[in-house]
């Protein structure tokens, strides 16, 4: 995500579900014979977890494939990028999930200010090619994206949508209605959410409702109709109870937050990791990741246990 500031703080829930998380990848015996891999050189793999839920799960099931590919892994939780990313280039983690655009956008502003020109696009594959850029100098090694995205997306009652017949974002810029939108109180300067969408979609934006970004209070307020809109995310689990859709961002406003590896290059850069890793990715859908959140989150399965369930329905 680009418009919105680093996702949720870890709660006690969800720290449990990532304890939980751990224990799939960490206590698997590797394979036995001449052809079983070993552990990676220098240790064992250690996967980061950031503190939220999509990440807990996007780390088990990467503790899973390894551990099943012969690596021996476990996983660690560190709040948030500005911890994690660090930690990544000391060699502390050897891989964390991430998010192509935003990602980009980190580390250029590390590279080269506050000010710098964006390097991330709603072009996926430019994207991953600046930020592959920006990670090597840094020791770190991007591995290829995949059809799985997670990024800023903005949603609307289902009866409002019915009412005035909206998929996309641009049918709600063509139907002149004055929209009350309910995000981080952020969102009046980011260009991803309010100048943006009044910029290319010609959304009649009255104002933002500073409930914050795909939080209950913001949903409750589009489905009690006080607010017309709602910046989420395209992966939230929760849309249905609230009686929300998603619609689409058909002018591609927001960037490429593809799902995608990052390495430690010297640690964890073995072909074998990649592979593993890559098979994953292939599978992995939009649709795969909200219907797993739903269950972490709505349905209260466990992050590790979802994790696994996953790797084995996919034959991985």
């Amino acid at each position: 995500m680009n418009a919105v500031p680093p996702r949720a703080a870890v709660t006690a829930a969800i720290a449990a579900l990532l304890l939980a998380g751990c224990s799939s990848g960490s206590t698997a015996a590797p394979p036995s014979g001449p052809a079983a891999a070993t552990p990676a050189a220098g240790g064992d793999l250690v996967i980061g977890s950031a503190g939220f839920t999509e990440s807990a799960i996007l780390a088990g099931m990467y503790a899973e494939v390894l551990s099943r590919a012969g690596f021996h892994t476990s996983v660690k939780t560190l709040a948030n990028r500005e911890l994690y990313e660090p930690a990544l280039e000391k060699g502390q983690i050897d891989i964390v999930p991430e998010y192509a655009a935003t990602l980009a956008e980190f580390l250029n502003t590390r590279a080269n200010g506050q000010k710098a020109r964006p390097v991330a696009s709603s072009d996926v594959t430019a994207t991953v090619a600046a930020l592959g850029k920006l990670a090597e100098p840094r020791g770190l090694k991007v591995l290829p994206a995949g059809r799985a995205v997670d990024q800023n997306a903005f949603a609307v009652s289902r009866d409002f949508a019915a009412q005035h017949h909206l998929t996309s974002l641009s049918d709600l810029g063509a139907a002149k209605l004055k929209i009350r939108l309910a995000a981080g109180d952020e969102c009046a300067d980011r260009p991803y959410c309010e100048p943006g969408l009044k910029k290319a979609y010609g959304i009649d934006i009255t104002g933002v409702d500073p409930k914050g970004v795909g939080t209950t209070q913001s949903k409750q307020a589009v489905k009690d109709g006080s607010d017309q809109l709602v910046l989420t995310t395209s992966t939230d689990a929760t849309l249905e109870q609230f009686g929300l859709v998603l619609l689409t961002d058909d002018k591609h406003l927001q960037n490429a937050d593809n799902v995608l590896p990052v390495v430690n290059a010297k640690d964890a850069g073995d072909p074998r990791i990649a592979a593993a890793l890559g098979r994953l990715t292939a599978v992995l859908t939009t649709a795969d990741l909200t219907e797993l959140n739903k269950k972490v989150d709505a349905q209260r399965h466990k992050a590790g246990e979802v994790a696994g369930e996953y790797v084995d329905t996919k034959g991985l």
